[in-house]
């Protein structure tokens, strides 16, 4: 069984992870209904993102080798570079200082509800007021929307609010295009998602057992595979549609579960 649910949670980690409408809380969600052991979560956890992000490194390996070879030579590369590690440190101080106040004050479905339903009103209503896009090629974000969008990730902390979500509003409010905020969301979210894991790897690195290596795995091909999948699939969406199924998904699915809740 222990498989089956690693598959499950696996699954739901790589649909959800690049998506506007929060992998942590959909985690927190159905981990509650599958019943993954409690002792192995940390671990598993470390896993299914990983396999989620590298799945993200693969699908833009051309690209991104691209900046690294061109960084040397090139001040458009380098600064893109720079401007990835930019927007990556105010979320990596919040986490570093408010991390264990979060995870123990925040990770509940009463939080998850209320920042589903806050987090798709406010998705409605930056994707649907009339914005300018003055970036239409992610190597042409500036410095200013960089920072504007490496602040809006620190929202991401408290689960519900989704990293993609708050990037990718971030993005749009600072003038990026749909397409430009989602790609800078993914960008930003390997150095993010990376470092998170190898810290919490770091910390639980002695809680790592042989006889888990088997869910390990399955967790994070399932994570990889759907990762695949749905980052191909969601960046073609927002070239030709807006957030709103998204926006109305998380309100739905959060009022649904306050619902629940009372």
């Amino acid at each position: 069984m222990l498989w089956w649910k690693a598959l499950i949670l696996g699954v739901v980690e790589g649909v959800t992870e690049f998506l506007p409408i929060s992998s942590t809380g959909h985690l927190i969600l159905v981990s509650t209904v599958v019943d993954y052991p409690e002792a192995q979560r940390a671990t598993f956890d470390i896993s299914i993102q990983l396999g989620a992000v590298l799945a993200l490194v693969w699908l833009y390996r051309d690209h991104l080798w691209s900046l690294v070879q061109r960084a040397p030579s090139d001040p458009v590369a380098r600064s893109l570079m720079g401007k990835l590690a930019l927007a990556f440190l105010p979320a990596a101080l919040a986490g570093y200082l408010f991390h264990h106040w979060i995870e123990n004050h925040l990770f509940n479905t009463r939080v998850v509800a209320w920042a589903l339903v806050g987090g798709g009103v406010a998705l409605l209503w930056v994707d649907q007021r009339k914005h300018e896009e003055r970036t239409r090629e992610i190597e042409a974000v500036s410095w200013q929307q960089a920072i504007w969008v490496g602040t809006a990730q620190t929202l991401s902390l408290v689960p519900g609010v989704s990293r993609a979500a708050a990037t990718i509003l971030g993005g749009l409010m600072c003038g990026l295009s749909r397409p430009v905020a989602t790609q800078f969301s993914f960008y930003l979210s390997i150095p993010t998602l990376a470092a998170a894991s190898l810290y919490s790897l770091y910390k639980v690195w002695d809680q790592l057992l042989v006889e888990d290596l088997g869910a390990l795995a399955v967790g994070f091909v399932a994570a990889f595979a759907s990762a695949f999948v749905v980052v191909e699939a969601f960046l073609r969406f927002v070239q030709r549609h807006t957030f709103l199924l998204f926006a109305l998904y998380r309100i739905a699915l959060g009022l649904l579960l306050i619902f629940w809740l009372v």
